[in-house]
């Protein structure tokens, strides 16, 4: 949310831009307006918007929206377009393959629920085909060139602009706006995210200046990840007043991926963090996770400001973190954080 001031002003320079094509528009045409011919105008127009496999040209309004990846669907439906088709969520989701937040999202609008889409092992194309899409949305996904490729031949595709899995989600409001020509409305959804955890952070000023880790103990023993500034995991509760502890905000990863590996052996480096942060698939993961000593002689985990999510829902929505999540996210992730800094001496 950093760029909202000069957001702001290139959203001033483009109206200034429109405003002066609209006026060069009416003295050609001797002042007289034609709401036929704006209508066709509009419809006529086409956007080019080009990502790390190649361009994406979509010609008019898009009407018929399939949203893939991470937040995808939830930035497509928030910007006002209800999507005919969505990546199934087979780890956060609900029984068919909805995160509890979209649904609740359609279902408030009396809208009917999209086609949901397997993405995994493999991108199901032929159902994405079938649905007739006007534009494939994929900004914030795994989506590979092949599948790009594949997919081009049918309707245009929105891939990430930089690595795959890299993409902010401004930057995917930014896109997929410009993609479904609701460029008007990004300020409001990128305000509406800030707002709901301003007042979250407002109303737990003891969040501020306390210090985090979040970590991973994968599903190998000795395995200990940290992630990165910049992931939204950690955005989220920076933005909620915690700070990134010294020992996490130092690492880097050689890949550029938005976790580093620092090793279970290493996990005392992490004892200047207030409060750790992890997640488990399962509950099994967590016992054996938690059975070793070395993570067991973390400094949180033994005073017990230690917040860990079984619950895959709020795992996926602070994973997610968008428009739509957060807010949902929020009424159960607070609790935790309090509970956890109630612990620090």
């Amino acid at each position: 949310m950093h760029a909202r001031t000069h957001l702001r002003r290139n959203m001033a320079v483009v109206a200034g831009a429109a405003a002066l094509a609209l006026g060069l528009t009416a003295c050609a045409s001797d002042d007289a307006t034609d709401p036929a011919a704006d209508a066709d105008a509009t419809a006529s127009q086409s956007v080019t918007i080009t990502s790390a496999y190649g361009d994406a040209v979509i010609e008019g309004t898009p009407e018929r929206v399939v949203a893939l990846g991470w937040g995808g669907a939830d930035v497509v439906l928030s910007l006002g377009v209800v999507p005919v088709g969505i990546e199934a969520d087979a780890w956060g989701g609900d029984a068919e393959g909805y995160e509890p937040w979209f649904r609740e999202a359609v279902e408030e609008q009396g809208a009917e629920l999209p086609e949901t889409i397997d993405m995994y092992p493999e991108l199901d194309v032929e159902k994405i085909v079938s649905l007739d899409p006007d534009v494939v949305i994929a900004p914030q996904s795994g989506l590979t060139q092949d599948a790009f490729d594949q997919l081009s031949e049918f309707v245009p595709v929105v891939a990430h602009p930089g690595d795959a899995w890299g993409t902010s989600v401004e930057d995917q409001v930014k896109i997929t706006a410009k993609a479904l020509g609701k460029e008007d409305k990004v300020q409001e959804v990128l305000d509406g995210m800030a707002e709901a955890t301003a007042t979250a952070a407002a109303e737990n000023p003891e969040f501020e200046g306390v210090s985090f880790a979040y970590i991973y103990g994968g599903t190998q023993a000795g395995s200990l990840d940290v992630y990165l500034p910049g992931d939204t995991r950690v955005e989220l509760l920076t933005q909620l007043g915690l700070e990134l502890a010294p020992s996490a905000a130092g690492l880097t990863s050689p890949t550029g991926a938005f976790t580093a590996s620092l090793g279970l052996e290493n996990a005392d480096q992490l004892n200047d963090a207030d409060v750790v942060f992890t997640w488990f698939n399962d509950e099994t993961e967590q016992a054996t996770t938690e059975a070793q000593p070395l993570w067991q002689q973390i400094a949180a985990v033994q005073r017990g400001s230690y917040v860990t999510m079984l619950d895959r829902q709020l795992g996926m929505a602070t994973s997610v973190a968008s428009p739509l999540s957060i807010p949902w996210a929020l009424d159960r992730y607070v609790p935790l954080i309090s509970e956890a800094v109630t612990q620090l001496p």
